[in-house]
């Protein structure tokens, strides 16, 4: 086997990944419609029935917002009297929606002005509802960032400097999302609140490391644990109470003098007719790559799906296990396939261009330089990684040799945080487009 085959199997194993968390497929398996005079619906032990009089809105957010409303659209026909999706740019491409519906593409990670037309949307429909009325939710990974409804006294532009200074300081989803949930109208059960009394069911696809519910899309139908005082203790820690918008500021001060209310906690009675299931997730990808390698012939091995840290670091340690499994057999021999899944963040120094997963894919092929036998592919399962338009990286032992064939300077696009260019040169981004899904990152690793 030389590299070429080891390149072809990752991808086989990438497919295979992607094609086991389908969004239309996880909201066909969990939710039953049984259509009539009076419609019925179920999801897992939980049934509803609603007559001629209630009506059936949809609210889908997320990368896979798209594809998931028009799974449960063919499956509701014409009950579903109306429904706002939200999605990323180019995340709708061959979705056939309802003419009811209103479709918005917003930005991501940094929200922008349509997400903000996105919420006010949603807003406007769901604020409307009756006891005997049913709000359905789609929610998938990047619904935070594609949704903006700032609190009262915030603009869009404090929500972006805000978004903007977490992400370069390398904080991680939940920290994000806890900051999120305390300045926005929507987020932390807001959006349940909204919808008071009407019922809400929310299919949930995960892009959470361990898919903590309240965390995926900063949990609008879903209690928060968090408070104000758990925020601004985040923020000190990563020192950025000082450059903060006066307005986000003067918010969060607000909130920890208790002159705002906290966000909904576990037991409050307006979550009583709040269901939330969990349809997707990063553990189910990451087994199907493993089984679609052991029909290859590799023996497989889960690392886990809890991955997380600095993206460069854990390139380093998927090298140090390569090698490892290539001089010890631990631990496992080759022929192996070792899969981890989660989110790995960067902090940023430099002022290059690419993507947690690409930086991940550089430091690996820097580590790995002169191993045979060995590939690995890192990438975003939404199929974007950073602000790029590449997944992620699919690296060797070779790689380094090849960029100093090319009198590419590695080490120095890892110190300028520049991958993608570096890659790309290589050859050795990962490009699939946008997928319709996402479930976190996952990292496979092929050794001969």
């Amino acid at each position: 086997m030389n590299v070429t085959d080891l390149h072809a199997d990752l991808w086989r194993c990438a497919r295979a990944a992607l094609a086991a968390v389908d969004p239309r497929a996880a909201v066909r398996r969990y939710l039953q419609v049984e259509p009539g005079p009076v419609t019925r619906l179920r999801l897992g032990s939980g049934e509803w029935t609603l007559r001629p009089e209630n009506r059936i809105i949809l609210v889908a957010v997320g990368k896979a917002a798209a594809p998931m409303a028009e799974a449960a659209a063919a499956l509701l026909g014409p009950k579903l009297s109306n429904g706002v999706v939200v999605t990323k740019y180019g995340h709708a491409a061959g979705v056939q929606l309802p003419s009811t519906f209103t479709l918005i593409e917003a930005g991501h990670p940094v929200p922008d002005a349509n997400g903000l037309v996105g919420a006010h949307r949603i807003t406007e429909l769901v604020g409307g509802l009756s006891a005997g009325d049913l709000l359905l939710v789609l929610l998938s990974g990047g619904a935070s960032a594609l949704l903006p409804a700032p609190a009262p006294g915030l603009t869009l532009d404090d929500v972006q400097t805000l978004t903007t200074l977490l992400l370069r300081a390398g904080a991680t989803i939940a920290e994000i999302n806890a900051v999120r949930k305390h300045t926005d109208r929507l987020k932390g059960g807001g959006l349940a609140r909204l919808a008071q009394p009407a019922s809400v069911i929310a299919l949930i696809l995960s892009d959470v490391v361990g898919d903590p519910l309240e965390v995926i899309a900063s949990g609008p139908t879903v209690p928060d644990s968090t408070t104000f005082a758990d925020v601004w203790a985040m923020l000190a820690r990563y020192r950025l109470t000082e450059p903060l918008p006066p307005a986000i500021t003067a918010h969060l001060r607000a909130g920890l003098a208790g002159a705002l209310p906290e966000t909904p906690k576990p037991g409050d009675p307006l979550f009583e007719r709040v269901t939330n299931v969990l349809v997707g997730s990063n553990r189910q990808a990451a087994q199907a790559a493993l089984r679609e390698a052991e029909q290859l012939g590799y023996r497989p091995l889960l690392l886990g799906t809890f991955i997380e840290g600095e993206a460069r670091e854990v390139g380093r340690v998927t090298a140090a296990l390569a090698k490892s499994v290539r001089a010890h057999g631990d631990p496992l021999s080759p022929p192996a396939c070792l899969v981890w899944g989660g989110e790995t963040t960067v902090t940023v120094r430099g002022s290059g261009r690419g993507g947690r997963n690409q930086e991940l894919a550089l430091a690996a092929a820097l580590a790995l330089d002169g191993v045979p036998d060995v590939a690995l592919m890192a990438f975003g399962t939404d199929g974007t990684d950073g602000p790029t338009d590449a997944a992620g990286g699919l690296v060797d032992g070779g790689t380094a040799a090849r960029a100093r064939a090319l009198s590419l300077d590695l080490w120095q696009a890892l110190a300028d945080n520049n991958s993608y260019p570096a890659l790309d040169a290589l050859g050795a981004l990962v490009k699939t487009g946008p997928t319709g899904t996402n479930v976190n990152d996952l990292l496979i690793l092929l050794v001969k």
